[in-house]
Protein backbone atom coordinates (compact mmCIF):
# COMPACT_ATOMS: atom_id res chain seq x y z
CA UNK A 1 0.00 0.00 0.00
CA UNK A 2 1.39 3.50 -0.75
CA UNK A 3 0.12 6.85 0.40
CA UNK A 4 0.23 9.90 -1.77
CA UNK A 5 1.70 12.86 -0.25
CA UNK A 6 1.87 16.71 -1.66
CA UNK A 7 5.71 18.26 -1.79
CA UNK A 8 6.28 21.74 -1.30
CA UNK A 9 5.25 22.35 -4.93
CA UNK A 10 1.86 20.83 -4.75
CA UNK A 11 2.91 18.04 -6.39
CA UNK A 12 1.31 14.49 -5.36
CA UNK A 13 4.04 11.59 -4.56
CA UNK A 14 3.90 8.11 -3.68
CA UNK A 15 5.02 6.97 -0.35
CA UNK A 16 5.34 3.29 0.99
CA UNK A 17 4.89 3.52 4.46
CA UNK A 18 6.62 0.99 6.81
CA UNK A 19 4.44 -1.65 8.33
CA UNK A 20 6.49 -2.18 11.93
CA UNK A 21 7.55 -0.14 14.45
CA UNK A 22 10.82 -0.12 16.40
CA UNK A 23 10.92 -2.20 19.37
CA UNK A 24 11.17 0.34 22.20
CA UNK A 25 10.44 -0.67 25.51
CA UNK A 26 9.87 1.49 28.89
CA UNK A 27 13.04 1.63 31.23
CA UNK A 28 14.76 3.29 34.25
CA UNK A 29 16.23 6.44 34.40
CA UNK A 30 19.70 7.42 32.93
CA UNK A 31 22.86 7.38 34.95
CA UNK A 32 24.72 9.77 32.77
CA UNK A 33 22.51 12.32 31.34
CA UNK A 34 20.24 14.19 33.00
CA UNK A 35 17.52 14.28 30.50
CA UNK A 36 14.28 16.36 30.04
CA UNK A 37 11.48 16.33 27.44
CA UNK A 38 9.28 19.39 27.10
CA UNK A 39 6.00 18.32 26.83
CA UNK A 40 2.79 19.13 24.84
CA UNK A 41 -0.87 20.12 26.10
CA UNK A 42 -3.33 18.03 24.53
CA UNK A 43 -6.09 20.82 23.54
CA UNK A 44 -10.09 19.61 24.68
CA UNK A 45 -11.62 19.67 20.94
CA UNK A 46 -15.13 19.41 22.11
CA UNK A 47 -14.80 22.98 23.96
CA UNK A 48 -16.05 26.16 22.65
CA UNK A 49 -13.42 28.71 22.70
CA UNK A 50 -11.70 30.78 20.36
CA UNK A 51 -8.19 31.37 19.46
CA UNK A 52 -7.68 34.43 21.66
CA UNK A 53 -9.95 33.29 24.82
CA UNK A 54 -8.57 30.78 27.72
CA UNK A 55 -7.19 27.86 26.61
CA UNK A 56 -9.10 24.38 27.14
CA UNK A 57 -7.10 21.68 28.15
CA UNK A 58 -7.93 17.91 27.98
CA UNK A 59 -6.37 17.19 31.20
CA UNK A 60 -6.60 13.43 31.01
CA UNK A 61 -4.42 12.78 27.62
CA UNK A 62 -2.45 15.62 28.66
CA UNK A 63 -1.12 13.80 31.82
CA UNK A 64 -1.31 10.37 30.42
CA UNK A 65 1.64 11.71 27.94
CA UNK A 66 3.46 12.71 30.36
CA UNK A 67 3.22 9.44 32.00
CA UNK A 68 4.38 8.11 28.86
CA UNK A 69 7.25 10.15 29.22
CA UNK A 70 8.21 9.10 32.34
CA UNK A 71 7.75 5.54 31.85
CA UNK A 72 10.39 5.88 29.41
CA UNK A 73 12.89 7.34 32.00
CA UNK A 74 12.65 10.48 31.45
CA UNK A 75 11.91 13.91 32.93
CA UNK A 76 9.38 16.34 32.26
CA UNK A 77 9.80 19.82 31.78
CA UNK A 78 6.21 21.35 32.37
CA UNK A 79 4.95 24.49 31.25
CA UNK A 80 7.62 25.38 29.02
CA UNK A 81 7.06 26.89 25.36
CA UNK A 82 6.51 23.39 23.80
CA UNK A 83 2.94 23.73 26.15
CA UNK A 84 2.38 26.84 23.95
CA UNK A 85 3.11 29.23 27.01
CA UNK A 86 2.24 32.58 25.63
CA UNK A 87 0.83 30.93 22.16
CA UNK A 88 -2.41 29.82 23.36
CA UNK A 89 -1.89 28.42 27.00
CA UNK A 90 -2.01 31.69 29.39
CA UNK A 91 -0.81 32.08 32.97
CA UNK A 92 -4.18 30.60 34.45
CA UNK A 93 -4.04 27.74 32.48
CA UNK A 94 -0.10 27.27 32.81
CA UNK A 95 -0.70 27.50 36.98
CA UNK A 96 -3.02 24.83 36.62
CA UNK A 97 -0.63 22.65 34.54
CA UNK A 98 1.77 22.77 36.99
CA UNK A 99 -0.02 21.61 40.08
CA UNK A 100 -1.77 18.81 38.23
CA UNK A 101 1.49 17.37 36.55
CA UNK A 102 3.37 18.05 39.47
CA UNK A 103 1.01 15.71 41.57
CA UNK A 104 1.26 13.04 39.07
CA UNK A 105 4.78 13.57 39.04
CA UNK A 106 4.84 12.55 42.76
CA UNK A 107 2.55 9.89 42.02
CA UNK A 108 4.42 8.00 39.13
CA UNK A 109 7.42 8.74 40.25
CA UNK A 110 8.95 11.09 37.76
CA UNK A 111 10.99 14.04 37.41
CA UNK A 112 10.01 17.25 36.87
CA UNK A 113 10.90 20.97 36.31
CA UNK A 114 8.52 23.66 35.80
CA UNK A 115 8.74 27.21 33.95
CA UNK A 116 8.57 30.34 35.60
CA UNK A 117 7.93 33.30 33.45
CA UNK A 118 6.04 36.79 33.73
CA UNK A 119 3.44 35.77 31.13
CA UNK A 120 0.80 37.27 33.51
CA UNK A 121 2.08 40.79 32.20
CA UNK A 122 2.12 42.28 28.50
CA UNK A 123 4.55 44.98 29.67
CA UNK A 124 5.53 46.52 32.95
CA UNK A 125 7.93 47.93 35.11
CA UNK A 126 10.99 46.23 36.34
CA UNK A 127 9.11 45.88 39.79
CA UNK A 128 5.82 44.50 38.61
CA UNK A 129 8.21 41.71 36.39
CA UNK A 130 9.69 41.02 39.80
CA UNK A 131 6.56 40.36 41.22
CA UNK A 132 5.30 38.25 38.36
CA UNK A 133 8.15 36.08 38.22
CA UNK A 134 8.26 36.02 41.94
CA UNK A 135 3.94 34.60 41.77
CA UNK A 136 4.95 31.88 39.24
CA UNK A 137 8.17 30.93 41.04
CA UNK A 138 6.04 30.27 44.56
CA UNK A 139 3.32 28.25 42.65
CA UNK A 140 6.14 25.75 41.07
CA UNK A 141 7.60 25.28 44.11
CA UNK A 142 4.39 24.62 46.26
CA UNK A 143 3.72 22.30 43.71
CA UNK A 144 7.14 20.60 45.07
CA UNK A 145 8.65 21.19 41.49
CA UNK A 146 12.20 21.86 40.41
CA UNK A 147 11.72 25.76 39.21
CA UNK A 148 12.80 27.03 35.19
CA UNK A 149 13.62 30.41 35.00
CA UNK A 150 12.70 31.35 31.87
CA UNK A 151 13.18 34.08 29.41
CA UNK A 152 10.36 37.06 29.97
CA UNK A 153 9.41 39.16 27.15
CA UNK A 154 8.34 41.42 29.83
CA UNK A 155 11.44 41.65 30.90
CA UNK A 156 13.17 42.13 27.85
CA UNK A 157 10.94 45.19 27.04
CA UNK A 158 11.62 46.43 30.19
CA UNK A 159 14.93 46.36 30.87
CA UNK A 160 17.60 49.08 29.88
CA UNK A 161 20.75 47.30 30.42
CA UNK A 162 22.87 44.25 31.23
CA UNK A 163 22.50 45.87 34.60
CA UNK A 164 18.73 45.24 34.95
CA UNK A 165 18.88 41.71 34.22
CA UNK A 166 21.61 40.88 36.88
CA UNK A 167 19.58 42.59 39.74
CA UNK A 168 16.08 40.93 38.02
CA UNK A 169 17.71 37.25 38.10
CA UNK A 170 19.85 37.95 41.14
CA UNK A 171 16.72 39.18 43.86
CA UNK A 172 14.97 36.06 42.45
CA UNK A 173 18.24 33.49 42.71
CA UNK A 174 18.58 34.73 46.17
CA UNK A 175 14.57 33.47 47.17
CA UNK A 176 14.44 30.47 45.12
CA UNK A 177 14.23 27.80 47.86
CA UNK A 178 16.35 25.48 45.87
CA UNK A 179 18.61 25.22 42.87
CA UNK A 180 16.97 26.34 39.93
CA UNK A 181 17.34 25.73 35.57
CA UNK A 182 18.24 29.47 33.88
CA UNK A 183 16.71 29.36 30.38
CA UNK A 184 17.92 31.39 27.53
CA UNK A 185 15.86 31.34 24.95
CA UNK A 186 16.57 32.97 21.46
CA UNK A 187 14.89 35.17 19.52
CA UNK A 188 14.43 32.15 16.60
CA UNK A 189 11.94 31.13 19.15
CA UNK A 190 10.44 33.72 20.72
CA UNK A 191 10.88 37.12 18.53
CA UNK A 192 10.28 39.55 21.60
CA UNK A 193 13.36 38.32 23.43
CA UNK A 194 15.56 39.91 21.14
CA UNK A 195 18.79 41.91 22.94
CA UNK A 196 18.16 39.45 26.48
CA UNK A 197 20.27 39.79 28.73
CA UNK A 198 20.98 43.48 27.52
CA UNK A 199 22.45 43.38 24.34
CA UNK A 200 21.94 41.51 20.60
CA UNK A 201 25.73 40.94 20.45
CA UNK A 202 25.74 37.43 21.81
CA UNK A 203 29.41 37.44 22.90
CA UNK A 204 28.36 40.25 25.28
CA UNK A 205 24.94 39.05 26.52
CA UNK A 206 26.72 35.42 27.04
CA UNK A 207 29.22 37.37 29.57
CA UNK A 208 26.11 38.74 31.50
CA UNK A 209 24.36 35.90 31.40
CA UNK A 210 27.88 33.62 33.12
CA UNK A 211 28.10 36.69 35.44
CA UNK A 212 24.35 35.82 36.77
CA UNK A 213 25.86 31.92 37.25
CA UNK A 214 28.78 33.27 38.76
CA UNK A 215 27.13 34.92 41.11
CA UNK A 216 24.72 32.39 42.38
CA UNK A 217 26.84 29.03 41.93
CA UNK A 218 24.77 27.54 44.92
CA UNK A 219 21.19 28.12 43.32
CA UNK A 220 21.96 27.41 39.90
CA UNK A 221 21.26 23.70 39.22
CA UNK A 222 22.19 24.23 35.53
CA UNK A 223 21.19 26.09 32.06
CA UNK A 224 19.23 25.68 29.33
CA UNK A 225 20.77 27.09 26.12
CA UNK A 226 18.37 27.76 23.35
CA UNK A 227 20.22 29.47 20.61
CA UNK A 228 20.69 26.25 18.14
CA UNK A 229 24.57 27.74 17.77
CA UNK A 230 26.32 24.57 18.97
CA UNK A 231 30.15 25.88 19.19
CA UNK A 232 27.96 28.82 21.43
CA UNK A 233 27.05 26.36 23.46
CA UNK A 234 30.00 24.40 23.70
CA UNK A 235 32.16 27.81 25.00
CA UNK A 236 29.59 28.64 27.40
CA UNK A 237 29.43 25.07 28.87
CA UNK A 238 33.65 25.03 29.04
CA UNK A 239 32.86 28.76 30.86
CA UNK A 240 30.05 27.17 33.96
CA UNK A 241 31.25 26.97 36.98
CA UNK A 242 32.46 23.77 38.27
CA UNK A 243 28.85 21.31 39.37
CA UNK A 244 26.66 23.60 37.17
CA UNK A 245 25.12 21.35 34.08
CA UNK A 246 24.45 22.96 30.78
CA UNK A 247 21.11 21.83 29.43
CA UNK A 248 21.36 21.92 25.65
CA UNK A 249 18.19 23.25 24.04
CA UNK A 250 19.85 22.73 20.98
CA UNK A 251 17.09 20.99 18.15
CA UNK A 252 19.52 21.20 15.39
CA UNK A 253 23.15 19.63 16.99
CA UNK A 254 21.67 17.90 20.47
CA UNK A 255 23.34 14.24 19.25
CA UNK A 256 26.79 15.86 19.35
CA UNK A 257 26.28 18.08 22.58
CA UNK A 258 25.10 15.09 24.56
CA UNK A 259 27.61 13.20 23.53
CA UNK A 260 29.95 15.91 24.08
CA UNK A 261 33.88 15.69 23.96
CA UNK A 262 37.07 14.79 25.83
CA UNK A 263 36.48 18.57 27.90
CA UNK A 264 32.41 17.83 28.83
CA UNK A 265 29.20 17.09 27.78
CA UNK A 266 25.52 18.61 27.58
CA UNK A 267 22.77 17.15 29.32
CA UNK A 268 19.26 18.13 27.53
CA UNK A 269 16.01 19.75 28.46
CA UNK A 270 14.29 19.08 24.74
CA UNK A 271 11.37 19.78 22.45
CA UNK A 272 11.91 17.69 20.50
CA UNK A 273 12.28 14.71 22.71
CA UNK A 274 8.24 14.78 22.75
CA UNK A 275 7.83 13.08 19.94
CA UNK A 276 11.31 11.44 20.01
CA UNK A 277 10.87 10.18 23.80
CA UNK A 278 11.50 6.28 23.84
CA UNK A 279 13.48 6.76 20.67
CA UNK A 280 15.91 9.37 22.40
CA UNK A 281 15.89 7.15 25.87
CA UNK A 282 17.15 4.12 24.40
CA UNK A 283 20.01 5.93 23.06
CA UNK A 284 20.84 7.60 26.33
CA UNK A 285 20.50 4.23 28.04
CA UNK A 286 23.55 3.08 25.10
CA UNK A 287 25.22 6.21 26.16
CA UNK A 288 24.93 5.27 29.95
CA UNK A 289 27.41 2.27 28.99
CA UNK A 290 30.08 4.10 27.43
CA UNK A 291 29.18 3.53 23.68
CA UNK A 292 29.06 7.00 22.38
CA UNK A 293 29.14 5.13 19.04
CA UNK A 294 25.77 3.53 19.61
CA UNK A 295 24.32 6.33 20.64
CA UNK A 296 25.08 8.54 17.91
CA UNK A 297 24.01 5.51 16.07
CA UNK A 298 20.43 5.57 17.12
CA UNK A 299 20.28 9.57 17.69
CA UNK A 300 21.95 10.93 14.76
CA UNK A 301 19.13 9.66 11.91
CA UNK A 302 16.15 11.79 14.00
CA UNK A 303 18.29 15.21 13.33
CA UNK A 304 17.22 15.24 10.00
CA UNK A 305 13.27 15.05 11.47
CA UNK A 306 14.24 17.51 14.26
CA UNK A 307 15.20 20.27 11.71
CA UNK A 308 12.39 19.90 9.78
CA UNK A 309 9.60 20.39 12.84
CA UNK A 310 12.46 23.32 14.04
CA UNK A 311 12.30 25.15 10.91
CA UNK A 312 11.87 28.42 10.95
CA UNK A 313 9.55 30.20 11.97
CA UNK A 314 10.94 27.88 14.53
CA UNK A 315 8.06 29.24 16.90
CA UNK A 316 5.53 27.14 15.30
CA UNK A 317 7.26 23.52 16.00
CA UNK A 318 4.60 22.98 18.52
CA UNK A 319 2.05 22.27 15.37
CA UNK A 320 4.54 19.37 14.24
CA UNK A 321 4.55 17.91 17.88
CA UNK A 322 1.22 17.72 17.75
CA UNK A 323 0.65 15.85 14.99
CA UNK A 324 3.19 13.23 15.66
CA UNK A 325 1.69 12.29 19.03
CA UNK A 326 -1.87 12.21 17.10
CA UNK A 327 -0.46 10.11 14.53
CA UNK A 328 1.27 8.09 17.01
CA UNK A 329 -2.13 7.52 19.17
CA UNK A 330 -1.12 9.35 22.28
CA UNK A 331 -4.39 12.10 21.52
CA UNK A 332 -7.93 11.72 19.41
CA UNK A 333 -7.43 14.59 17.21
CA UNK A 334 -5.22 17.18 15.72
CA UNK A 335 -6.38 20.09 17.73
CA UNK A 336 -3.99 22.95 19.58
CA UNK A 337 -4.96 25.34 21.81
CA UNK A 338 -5.14 28.79 20.24
CA UNK A 339 -6.02 26.91 16.71
CA UNK A 340 -2.54 26.48 16.44
CA UNK A 341 -2.63 23.57 13.76
CA UNK A 342 -3.07 25.57 11.19
CA UNK A 343 0.13 27.15 11.66
CA UNK A 344 2.10 24.33 9.48
CA UNK A 345 1.50 23.83 5.76
CA UNK A 346 0.11 20.49 4.32
CA UNK A 347 3.46 19.90 2.54
CA UNK A 348 5.49 20.50 5.98
CA UNK A 349 2.96 18.25 8.05
CA UNK A 350 3.35 15.45 5.12
CA UNK A 351 6.77 15.39 5.34
CA UNK A 352 6.74 15.37 8.96
CA UNK A 353 4.78 12.30 8.88
CA UNK A 354 7.07 11.26 6.49
CA UNK A 355 10.62 11.59 8.52
CA UNK A 356 8.44 10.11 11.51
CA UNK A 357 7.62 6.82 10.09
CA UNK A 358 10.96 6.21 8.37
CA UNK A 359 12.68 6.40 12.03
CA UNK A 360 9.98 3.87 13.46
CA UNK A 361 8.25 5.98 15.66
CA UNK A 362 4.82 5.56 15.37
CA UNK A 363 3.99 2.55 17.76
CA UNK A 364 1.27 1.49 15.18
CA UNK A 365 2.26 2.62 11.53
CA UNK A 366 -1.57 1.44 10.23
CA UNK A 367 -3.24 3.79 12.59
CA UNK A 368 -0.46 6.65 11.88
CA UNK A 369 -1.51 5.80 7.86
CA UNK A 370 -5.04 6.37 8.44
CA UNK A 371 -4.84 9.11 10.44
CA UNK A 372 -2.51 10.85 7.53
CA UNK A 373 -5.05 9.98 5.26
CA UNK A 374 -7.85 11.43 7.25
CA UNK A 375 -6.21 14.98 7.27
CA UNK A 376 -4.99 14.39 3.42
CA UNK A 377 -8.89 14.02 3.10
CA UNK A 378 -9.65 17.27 4.85
CA UNK A 379 -7.26 19.38 2.69
CA UNK A 380 -8.89 17.80 -0.57
CA UNK A 381 -6.22 15.49 -1.46
CA UNK A 382 -7.37 12.43 -3.23
CA UNK A 383 -6.20 9.02 -2.77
Amino acid sequence: MTIRLPDAQGALRAYEPRTEPLALTPGAPFTSRTVFSAAHVVADPYADTTPDGPAAVDWDATLAFRRHLWSHGLGVAEAMDTAQRGMGLDWAGAAELIRRSAAEARDAGGRIACGVGTDQLTGGTLAEVRAAYEEQLAVVEEAGAQAVLMASRALAAAARGPEDYLETYGHLLRQAAEPVILHWLGPMFDPALEGYWGSADLDAATDTFLEVVAAHPDKVDGVKISLLDAGREVDLRRRLPQGVRCYTGDDFHYPELIAGDDQGFSHALLGVFDPLGPLAAQAVRVLDTGDAQGFRHLLDPTVELSRHLFQAPTRFYKTGVVLLAWLAGHQDHFTMVGGLQSARSLPHLTRAYELADRLGLFPDPKLAEERMRNLLSLYGVDQ
